[in-house]
């Protein structure tokens, strides 16, 4: 599978809540152990659902990190750091399925759930992502 790797600019949502819609959630409110960005708990508007094709990524560029959105099968979203930890390999470039996305430079493999890597490399960090009901991709940091 290949993915999609260009960066998009992140919206924040209106911070009165009056930006937001109430779409059920469909990503993972996992951390992985290693310190994720400090976030304030901003919603982040990142594009349309339909921009992202089943079983690939796009990275949006969220203020100063840059973070991978996949869509998996069954329009779940997984949201992660864009970068591998090892040598800067571009993860939204990799194969992905429900579980794992493997790095297409050294063939590290992180859990798209928890960010950890079961081939000795350091975790990544998952962020909680969801879809809104007019089918815009919220992301919080």
């Amino acid at each position: 599978m290949s993915a999609q790797s260009s960066v998009a600019t992140a919206t924040p949502a209106d911070a009165s809540g009056s930006g937001r819609d109430k779409g059920s959630p469909v990503g993972t409110e996992a951390k992985s152990a290693r310190p994720a960005l400090t976030g304030t708990g901003a919603v982040h508007r990142l594009g349309l659902l339909r921009e992202i094709p089943v079983g690939e990524a796009r990275v949006y560029a969220v203020g100063d990190a840059q973070i991978a959105v996949f869509r998996l099968r069954g329009d779940t979203l997984r949201a992660v750091d864009a970068v591998c930890p090892h040598a800067g390999g571009p993860l939204a470039d990799g194969q992905a399925d429900a579980g794992v996305v493997i790095c297409p430079l050294h063939a590290h493999v992180f859990s798209l759930a928890t960010g950890e890597s079961t081939s000795g490399a350091p975790p990544i960090g998952c962020y909680p992502v969801r879809l809104a009901v007019d089918g815009t991709i919220e992301l919080t940091l």
